[in-house]
């Protein structure tokens, strides 16, 4: 022997599966959804239908990657910026909700009597791991009546649009090479 490593096919095969797992690894976290209009009733993003004059249904949609406080941030803010847009002060939040939809990511990794080390069938019989990762995407929705004027002080689900929106834009994250709201 020459000092050469021998690579049988089998450990070749396994550690060419292992360097393109972990050379994918770092491309399969989503991103987080953006703060923009969604294109469709199923897309993500911000959402709102004109009930009335004054009130509105305003949803967020987001990704498995956006937390469920991000996309309750990302309603508020688009509520605020809607009611500041419709030449309204404040709003009041006459119904809100937050639904969350989870759904479980199966792996399962099997290992049968052929030992990919070696190459070779060792007297055993397969095994198998499998794991289920929980994966969870949250929309909020609100019922939202505009009006004009002061906020009243003693209405607990009323908000000051601009106040919401000093307090939130910071929060979110523009898309790249967009300015933020």
């Amino acid at each position: 022997m020459n000092g050469s490593i021998r690579w049988s096919a089998g450990l070749r095969a396994g550690f060419t599966a292992v360097a393109a797992a972990l050379a994918l690894c770092g491309c399969a976290a989503p991103a987080t959804t953006p703060y923009r209009p969604a294109l469709d009733a199923h897309d993500q993003g911000y959402q709102e239908q004109r009930i009335e004059a004054n009130r509105y249904r305003v949803s967020f949609t987001g990704n498995s990657a956006t937390s469920r406080e991000a996309v309750e941030n990302f309603m508020l803010l688009r509520t605020a910026e809607l009611t500041l847009n419709q030449g309204y002060d404040y709003f009041v939040l006459d119904n809100q909700d937050t639904e969350s939809q989870t759904y479980y990511l199966q792996s399962l990794s099997e290992y049968g009597p052929l030992d990919p080390f070696y190459g070779c069938v060792w007297p055993r019989s397969g095994f198998a791991v499998s794991t289920a990762t929980p994966i969870t995407n949250y929309k909020a929705q609100a019922y939202v009546v505009m009006f004009k004027g002061e906020k009243p002080p003693t209405e607990l689900k009323a908000f000051d649009a601009r106040d919401v929106r000093a307090s939130l834009a910071p929060l979110v994250p523009a898309p790249p090479g967009v300015a933020p709201p």
